[in-house]
């Protein structure tokens, strides 16, 4: 069988279709992971997972991981036959078909979504000389219920990637509407100061990344790193010595350049750099 891709199975059967009344098409009522295949292996998949069951528990979608994990394992069997080493893999998980309304069905089926996709091919340099970056003026809203989540809803993050199409900006940094730094569109951000790092809090907005997780409980641990998760403003960012993007697909990118009316340069830092290795090394070994 010839593996054209995107290669998408719901509910574990390929080439199948979601129904219009499906609740993630009719409200977004649901969440998604995007994974990077590494080697035919997915490395962070338990970290994945676990945010994924997380997430459904929040939003009271009964979710079976084995039968995600059984859907998944078809596609990987799939990719390993066809000498597929690396792409992406997105995992969505809706409350399933319903009626019209925003009461919950009595009866929840949740689709579960699996695509493979091809690897993005992004520069070499955005990892080895870093990113210029800009500051969206869109301000993502407050919403502690939902922050934290990859929910459905992205429609903060593609109003604020439509401020821009040249290919002089990598990624776009946002605020809330209380003026704190958060994350990047796509990714999660840590400034360096004085030797200490720091991330954003996101429990009034923004998306608890795997890989910022990782950051955190990982490989910063392995270099006697703590990282201090606060509020953070404009001031802290113009002070930080260095400052990088990281999310499960590209990894982690030093940012070098921040446009804000004006441009403010940094330095890829030893820290950022140091990082990078232990997070290429984490990948390898999984």
């Amino acid at each position: 069988m010839q593996l054209t891709l995107p290669a998408i199975a719901i509910n574990g059967e390929l080439n199948k279709q979601v129904s219009p009344l499906d609740r993630g098409f009719a409200y977004g009522d649901g969440v998604f992971e995007s994974c990077r295949i590494i080697q035919a292996k997915i490395p962070l998949w338990k970290l994945h997972a676990q945010r994924l069951i997380a997430s459904c528990e929040t939003l009271l979608i009964p979710i079976s991981i084995s039968v995600v994990n059984d859907y998944l394992a078809q596609l990987m069997r799939l990719i390993s036959e066809h000498d597929l080493e690396d792409a992406i893999v997105k995992i969505i998980v809706t409350r399933g078909t319903g009626g019209r309304g925003y009461r919950l069905p009595d009866q929840i089926n949740p689709t579960i979504c699996i695509g493979i996709f091809p690897a993005i091919l992004y520069p070499e340099s955005y990892s080895s000389a870093g990113v210029s970056v800009r500051i969206c003026s869109l301000r993502l809203g407050c919403n502690p219920v939902l922050a934290g989540l990859k929910h459905l809803n992205r429609l903060e993050h593609i109003l604020a990637r439509a401020e821009w199409n040249d290919e002089e900006f990598a990624e776009g940094l946002l605020f809330d509407t209380n003026n704190n730094l958060i994350e990047a569109t796509v990714s999660n951000v840590f400034i360096v100061q004085n030797g200490e790092l720091f991330t954003p809090e996101v429990i009034d907005a923004g998306v608890a990344g795997v890989m910022r997780r990782l950051v955190i409980e990982e490989l910063a641990v392995q270099i006697g790193l703590e990282v201090c998760v606060k509020k953070l403003s404009r001031e802290d960012l113009w002070s930080a010595n260095e400052i990088f993007l990281c999310n499960s697909v590209f990894g982690i990118w030093p940012v070098i350049n921040v446009f804000d009316q004006r441009n403010y340069f940094f330095a890829r830092g030893s820290k950022t750099l140091l990082l990078q290795r232990l997070l290429a090394a984490r990948l390898l070994a999984s």
